[in-house]
């Protein structure tokens, strides 16, 4: 049986960019609904499933740090990949705050775009081998479930983070260095200046601190970051 192709919501006010995205996905065997607004992406995306969302950040009466921001609120995890104008570091850092998993700066190459959204779609199939529940001390990371616990007590992990905090638990004990991580994480290497990785380890410190799990996730200088057991 053929697999179902991958259904993908794009939001983007700009025409010419939005009919060349659809064609485009659509030759690369996606199913594509498009929207031409903030409002319209968030009513589309509360209707119907998607794998993947494409937004545009500068769009007419919600902006896509908008929807992001609402969707996460309500607790839809679905990957959402936001394309931008705007390249400087605190754009792009805002895009994450507000809960993107990837941006891609305009223009871009459609190459890259699509090698985005396969590394997005990856990261939300699981592998085989990947149902046995990870332990490391009093933490415990379920990979088919996606839910982490510390002492029974379960953490709320935006999908980034359960994906971070998943790949430094199999590799518990090992620094991973920062070309490693975004390779497994986000598919590529986002250049040496990029602030992308330091600020969702952030989050993922303040999150496991909340519930009491101090002190797991080691940052080694020059090097990348390690787990060990408190």
């Amino acid at each position: 049986m053929a697999a179902m192709p991958h259904r993908v919501l794009l939001a983007d006010d700009d025409r010419a960019i939005r009919e060349s995205l659809v064609r485009a996905l659509n030759l690369e065997g996606y199913h594509v609904t498009e929207v031409t607004d903030g409002v319209s992406a968030l009513a589309t995306a509360r209707r119907d499933e998607f794998d993947v969302i494409v937004l545009d950040v500068m769009m007419p009466g919600v902006d896509g740090l908008g929807v992001c921001r609402v969707l996460r609120a309500e607790g839809d995890p679905t990957p959402i990949l936001m394309l931008t104008a705007r390249v400087e570091t605190p754009d792009r850092v805002a895009g994450l705050d507000a809960g993107a998993d990837d941006y891609l700066p305009k223009p871009f190459e459609l190459d890259e775009l699509l090698a985005r959204l396969r590394a997005l779609l990856r990261r939300t199939s699981p592998e085989p081998d990947a149902r046995r529940t990870l332990r490391l001390g009093e933490l415990a990371v379920d990979p088919a479930a996606r839910r982490v616990w510390w002492q029974g007590t379960e953490i709320t992990l935006s999908k980034t983070e359960f994906d971070l905090l998943e790949l430094l638990v199999r590799n518990a004990g090992i620094v991973l260095d920062r070309a490693t991580i975004y390779q497994r994480i986000w598919g590529y290497e986002f250049g040496a200046d990029s602030k992308n990785l330091a600020v969702y380890i952030g989050y993922l410190r303040r999150k496991l601190e909340q519930a009491g799990a101090a002190d797991l996730i080691h940052t080694v200088r020059g090097v990348g970051y390690s787990v060990r057991p408190a």
